[in-house]
């Protein structure tokens, strides 16, 4: 029987996509540097920013010093439009999201997270709707670990106090999360409501695991466990 389940975040829960994105190229066009050299310092310092080594704050400052555009103003604008694009999100949610978390409460289902962020979204995700919902929430900036890393999912198991067989893992499937999720014996899912052709988004679908079309369809597969 499952008694809990275990979300990924973004794509998942929330999607970057339905909102203005302000990352990489868009950071970059701020700053008036070619993309290519903004990366340079960008893209190398995603694993720190995801382990919470370094913060977005640090990684722009670095930027804009490297590049000879420092100015305060420019870096207060830079900060202020990343931390507002992940605060936005949480306004696009899948209509079913929380009418979902709030049957899965209703029903006594536990609900963890499990998600790769930066220190902005981890900010974002602790003041936004949805956090109130979690049983048990397992940042990776917080960690020092991310996905796939399998740490990271017993952690969340043996917070929540349950076994691999009684938790639902539901996830875009970026990250290698739905293999690792199987590996440990939970039960994966893969949320496909967000995922749209022709978008630069981090996953595709997995045909080899179940798919929720829509976030309810999860109930449904709840319905058949018990």
């Amino acid at each position: 029987m499952i008694k809990a389940v275990i979300f990924d975040m973004f794509e998942t829960l929330i999607t970057h996509f339905e909102s203005p994105l302000y990352m990489g190229k868009q950071i970059a066009e701020d700053m008036q540097v070619p993309e290519q050299k903004f990366r340079e310092i960008w893209d190398t310092t995603d694993d720190e920013r995801t382990l919470g080594l370094k913060s977005f704050e640090e990684v722009i400052e670095e930027a804009l010093l490297v590049n000879n555009r420092y100015s305060q103003e420019l870096f207060d604008k830079i900060v202020y439009k990343r931390r507002s694009s992940k605060v936005e999100c949480f306004n696009h949610l899948h209509q079913q999201i929380i009418p979902l978390l709030t049957e899965l409460k209703e029903n006594g289902i536990k609900i963890g997270l499990i998600t790769n962020c930066y220190f902005e979204e981890k900010d974002a995700i602790e003041n936004s709707v949805l956090f109130p919902f979690f049983d048990e929430v397992c940042m990776s900036c917080v960690l020092g670990m991310k996905k796939p890393d399998l740490k990271i999912f017993q952690k969340c198991m043996e917070d929540l106090e349950l076994k691999p067989e009684e938790c639902l893992y539901v996830g875009d499937g970026g990250s290698l999360e739905l293999e690792t999720a199987r590996s440990l014996g939970m039960n994966p899912m893969q949320a496909v409501w967000y995922l749209k052709d022709g978008v630069n988004q981090p996953a595709k679908r997995k045909e080899e695991f179940l798919q929720a079309e829509e976030p309810m369809d999860i109930l449904l597969t709840l319905a058949k466990t018990d």
